[in-house]
C-alpha cells in the first residue's frame, strides 16, 4: 500500500497514535477527584466543586524546562525532564496557596521517537501523581522542519484553585518575620545555558564523565535531577493557624530564574527588605563546581540561581518553629536563612557573607 502522503512530508499519524496508546496507564495514574472526561478528546472537563471547592478562585501558570532539554537529547535521558516541566509550573501556584487541580503538557518534535516521548509523558504523570494534580490533556506536535530530527520541546500549562479569601499575597509580611529557606534538590531547571557553557569549556568533560561534585553518576545523570516539588509539603503547612484563625504562612517564593535577588522581592509588600545571611546554610556541591568552573562571583550566582534554596517561606517569628516543625514532618530540609526587615525604598534582598556563595 503507497505511503501516505503526510508520511512522505515527515509527519507520521500512527506514530502519534501509537504514543496515545503508550501513555494511557501513565495518565490514569494522575486521575484525581473533579476529572470528568478521559484522554483523547478536543478538550477535558473538570469539575471543582466535585474536587472539594466551595467558593475557588482559579490560578494559573505556564512554563518550560529551559536548555536543561538540550542535555536530555544528548545524554538520551528522558525520564526525568517531564518532572521538571511540572514542577516549574506547579511550584509557582502554591506560593498563591493554590492547590494544582490539572496539568496539560505540550510536546514539539522534528520527527516522533515514540520511546524518547514515552520516556517525557510518563515523567510528567509522575510528576503529576506526586503533586496530586490529574494530567488531563495534552499536544504533540511533529515538525519537520522547524526541529532537527532528535530536537524536542516542552511547555506545560496547570490550572489550581483556592477558596476566596485564602489567596496568599505577601500583603501581611511585616518587619522582624522570620525567613525560612527549603533546600533546592539541585540546578532546579534553571541557568542551563550557563551550565552548558561551562561544561563545554571544560577539556575532557562531556556529560558522559564521571561526576565531580556526585559520586556514582556521569555528569549528565547529575545534572538531570529534577526540579523538587514541594506542593504536599507547603499545602500541608498552609493548614496551620495563629490564634486569630489565619494562616501561619505569610508569603513564599519560589526561587526560579532570577535567584533570591530577584524572586523574593516579588512577594513583598512596599517598604520591607529581606535580609539573609548566606552562613545560614552550606552551598551544594553542584554550585561550587559551577562557580568555581565558570569563575562566577557571589552576585552573579545570587542573581542567576537557587544557590541551593529552592523555595523561601516567611512567618511571623512566633510561629517559625511550628511552620519549621511541619515542613521537616513533611520531609522537607527547612533552614532559618533570615528576617524581614523595613526599609525606606522599593523591597530588596540583601545578603550577608555572601562570598560564600561564588569563587
Amino acid at each position: 500500500m503507497k505511503q501516505s502522503a503526510y508520511k512522505d512530508a515527515g509527519v507520521d499519524i500512527d506514530a502519534g497514535a501509537e504514543l496515545v496508546e503508550r501513555i494511557k496507564p501513565a495518565v490514569k495514574a494522575t486521575h484525581r477527584s473533579g476529572m470528568m472526561s478521559g484522554l483523547g478528546g478536543f478538550g477535558a472537563f473538570f469539575d471543582p466543586k466535585a474536587a472539594g471547592y466551595n467558593d475557588p478562585i482559579l490560578v494559573s501558570a505556564t512554563d518550560g524546562v529551559g536548555t536543561k532539554l538540550k542535555i536530555a537529547i544528548d545524554t538520551g535521558i528522558h525520564d526525568t525532564v517531564g518532572i521538571d516541566l511540572v514542577a516549574m509550573c506547579v511550584n509557582d501556584l502554591i506560593v498563591q496557596g493554590a492547590e494544582p487541580l490539572f496539568f496539560l503538557d505540550y510536546f514539539a518534535c522534528g520527527k516522533l521517537d515514540v520511546d524518547a516521548a514515552a520516556a517525557i509523558v510518563g515523567g510528567i504523570a509522575k510528576g503529576c501523581e506526586e503533586s496530586g494534580c490529574a494530567l488531563i490533556g495534552g499536544e504533540t506536535a511533529e515538525m519537520p522542519g522547524m526541529y532537527d530530527e532528535g530536537d524536542y520541546d516542552l511547555a506545560g500549562f496547570t490550572v489550581g484553585a483556592v477558596e476566596r479569601g485564602e489567596q496568599l499575597t505577601g500583603e501581611s509580611i511585616n518587619d522582624g518575620d522570620v525567613i525560612l529557606g527549603l533546600a533546592a534538590s539541585g540546578l532546579h531547571s534553571n541557568g542551563f545555558s550557563l551550565v552548558r557553557k561551562v561544561v563545554d569549556s571544560m577539556q575532557g568533560h562531556d556529560y558522559d564523565s564521571p561526576c565531580p561534585f556526585e559520586d556514582g553518576k556521569t555528569m549528565g545523570q547529575a545534572l538531570l535531577t529534577p526540579t523538587k516539588l514541594y506542593v504536599k509539603s507547603v499545602l500541608a503547612a498552609l493548614k496551620l493557624k495563629d490564634d486569630d484563625g489565619n494562616p501561619m504562612i505569610k508569603g513564599i517564593a519560589n526561587i526560579t530564574g532570577g535567584g533570591l535577588i530577584e524572586n523574593i522581592p516579588r512577594i513583598l509588600p512596599e517598604g520591607m527588605d529581606a535580609q539573609l545571611d548566606a552562613k545560614n546554610w552550606t552551598l551544594p556541591p553542584v554550585f561550587q563546581w559551577l562557580a568555581d568552573n565558570g569563575n562566577l562571583s557571589p552576585e552573579d550566582m545570587a542573581v542567576t540561581l537557587n544557590c541551593g534554596i529552592g523555595m523561601v517561606v516567611i512567618v511571623d517569628k512566633k510561629n517559625a518553629a511550628n511552620i519549621h516543625e511541619k515542613l521537616t514532618a513533611e520531609g522537607e530540609n527547612v533552614m532559618e536563612i533570615g528576617y524581614i526587615r523595613a526599609s525606606n525604598g522599593s523591597s530588596a534582598v540583601h545578603i550577608d557573607n555572601i562570598d560564600l556563595l561564588g569563587c
